[in-house]
């Protein structure tokens, strides 16, 4: 399986901008920008992008760690915060912190952080990361 995206950009780094556009439409020509990634200017960029990526992909791969152990889950809601700190000339995302809220009946506390634990580590998009990974997981 293959997913892509494309990223045009016009002029310099702080002055310039550009948008991105996903093969499923969507995203379609979403603008990002020096103020949509640093400042608060309407649109997207890459680190809310990873975030999104990083949440998905957990509650993803969770759900199915729930299901093969045989629980379903009323509602998981999971948000990523990811990091985006200087580093030499540049910067580096260096951490991903997810915050699970779960609802799943007949559960309990040990098992829920172990299935959580597992998804954490297996899901692809953690497996990307050369970056500290931390989960605060809270059963409702």
């Amino acid at each position: 399986m293959i997913r892509k995206a494309k990223a045009l950009w016009r002029g310099t780094g702080r002055d310039g901008a550009g948008h991105l556009t996903t093969d499923s439409g969507v995203l379609a020509e979403t603008p990002y920008s020096f103020k949509t990634r640093f400042e608060s200017e309407k649109g997207t960029n890459p680190e809310e992008l990873i975030a999104a990526a990083h949440a998905g992909c957990f509650t993803m791969a969770l759900a199915f760690q729930l299901q093969a152990a045989g629980f379903t889950p009323t509602e998981l809601s999971t948000e990523a915060a990811i990091s985006l700190e200087p580093e030499g000339q540049g910067f580096k995302i260096s951490r991903s912190a997810l915050t699970l809220r779960a609802q799943i009946p007949n559960i309990d506390q040990a098992k829920f952080m172990e299935l959580a634990g597992v998804a954490e580590k297996n899901c692809p998009v953690s497996k990307v990361f050369n970056a500290e990974i931390t989960l605060d997981a809270k059963l409702g």
